[in-house]
């Protein structure tokens, strides 16, 4: 999958489709600052978290203005766009689609008619009764506007962004606190109108969002902590679960529209955000290699070397190498310059699988006994590549170690997993993966070494990828998902 942050292990293989991320969302109110520049960078952060369309909305105070366009934050923008967007107030969105397709026409900030205005919305996260909310188009919108939406191919976002168009109430504000207590799922909200930048996050605070602080005054909402970092704004806070969020002229006002029921994603530690973000006062990287020592402990071997694949198996093997005592090594490097393409390989390159984007360091590997550390195994092409690719090159043994546990449930809240038919721990035990895969040995970290290195509190986390346990209910529509049963975990 590719990776703003370079962490493009899961698309080594082509066809092998891995763990695909949320949406992020960047939001700014600074009069004395160049938004749109501001928010270009802080959505490069962020483009990790999605990579097949950007936009950016700015706001003056009398009209909104939206740049968006298909690919990458580099792609889309250039000096002559961001010139053009000028203002005070900006919302920016990298997308990665879990609804609706990935065409121009679903690419964020979605804008919608108010009462007073426009309102520009970009959303981060994926909701769970959209049957529902398109019943409250139609109650409140009137039956054409709903069918209109329906046979449109209508995303979560785009209904959010009608509902809160509703004329019944004098506000955007007012509109959005009866609205969001009727709004089921993840979802981290940053949306603006003419004068004023809203944000909002589901009670169980699945998604990340956090609030900072730019030097001239300015106030700024985003995914994550980095992006705060490369605007140069400090860290004032997390949004709360359940937090609605008004900044304007007056400053930043909060109301609470649902109760906090705390459940963040245990997957944003092991994989999603990058490793230099902080979640709830948490450093990802520092909870990563935790994470690799703790597989250390676990799942122990005779080895020569501690190796990645790069590159977000890097914190994890780190901390292999430190709990185990095995020296640490690169033995794969990466083609630096490998970023997204439409392009299909030939045959013959197919042939060649991960070595478009990884070759062997063969004078680190040869006749060496090798623990290859990952975060994850989804469909397992990838790691049988890697395994064979290391073998050919004169590896003596080669051990996988994974920092989290066997993926076996779907995802209803932002992240697109395969289906379970063709998630390989749903289908293979344990030993049936390791022999699919040609390794020596296999070892996943357990559910309860994976939330230890997290210090966070169980009941504060939603493991339901690894667990089928879910916080919120499951889509109706989506429910046949769960049917069949996982193969029995045994290590």
């Amino acid at each position: 999958m590719p990776r703003g942050d370079g962490r493009l292990n899961h698309d080594l293989d082509p066809q092998d489709k891995g763990p695909q991320d949320a949406c992020g969302v960047f939001g700014i109110y600074a009069p004395q600052e160049e938004v749109s520049k501001l928010t270009y960078f802080g959505l490069y952060a962020l483009q990790h978290r999605g990579q097949e369309s950007a936009g950016i909305a700015t706001s003056n105070g009398d009209k909104i203005l939206v740049y968006k366009d298909m690919g990458l934050v580099s792609q889309v923008f250039d000096e002559a766009a961001l010139g053009a967007l000028t203002g005070h107030i900006a919302v920016g969105h990298a997308r990665y689609s879990t609804t609706g397709a990935s065409v121009w026409a679903n690419a964020q900030p979605t804008l919608g008619p108010t009462k007073h205005g426009t309102v520009a919305l970009g959303h981060n996260g994926n909701l769970t009764n959209t049957h529902r909310l398109l019943e409250l188009v139609e109650e409140r919108l009137g039956a054409a506007r709903a069918k209109e939406m329906r046979e449109g191919g209508v995303t979560d976002t785009s209904i959010l962004t009608a509902l809160l168009g509703w004329d019944h109430y004098d506000s955007v504000t007012e509109t959005a606190l009866e609205l969001l207590p009727h709004v089921d799922g993840a979802f981290c909200l940053a949306f603006m109108d003419e004068d004023t930048l809203y944000a909002a996050r589901d009670p169980q605070g699945v998604r990340p969002l956090v609030l900072g602080k730019v030097p001239s005054g300015g106030w700024v909402v985003a995914s994550e902590t980095a992006a705060l970092d490369i605007v140069g704004a400090t860290f004032e806070r997390e949004v709360e679960p359940g937090e609605f969020l008004t900044i304007n002229a007056d400053g930043v006002h909060s109301q609470h529209f649902a109760k906090a029921e705390p459940k963040g994603c245990v997957f944003e530690y092991v994989y999603l955000a990058r490793p230099d973000t902080h979640i709830n006062g948490k450093s990802l990287q520092a909870a990563r290699v935790e994470m690799g020592r703790q597989l250390a402990r676990e799942h122990p071997v005779e080895a020569d070397m501690v190796m990645p694949t790069p590159e977000s198996g890097t914190p994890a093997a780190v901390g292999y190498a430190q709990g185990s005592g095995i020296p640490f090594g690169q033995g794969l490097v990466k083609n630096a310059y490998v970023g997204r393409t439409f392009i299909q390989p030939s045959q013959t390159l197919r042939k060649l699988g991960v070595r478009l984007k990884l070759n062997p360091l063969r004078e680190q590997i040869e006749g060496k006994r090798l623990v290859v550390v990952d975060d994850s195994i989804v469909r397992g092409n990838t790691q049988r590549a890697v395994v064979a690719m290391l073998r050919e090159s004169g590896a003596a043994e080669v051990h996988l170690r994974i920092s989290s546990p066997p993926i076996q449930w779907p995802c209803f809240y932002g992240i697109d997993f395969p289906t379970r038919e063709e998630l390989i721990g749903v289908t293979m035990s344990v030993e049936e993966i390791r022999e699919h895969l040609g390794a020596d040995s296999l070892g996943y970290i357990s559910v309860e070494g994976m939330i230890a290195a997290t210090e966070q509190a169980e009941e504060r986390l939603c493991t339901a990828c690894f667990t089928g346990e879910y916080p919120i209910e499951p889509p109706v529509d989506a429910k046949h998902l769960l049917l069949n049963q996982p193969v029995e975990a045994s290590s």
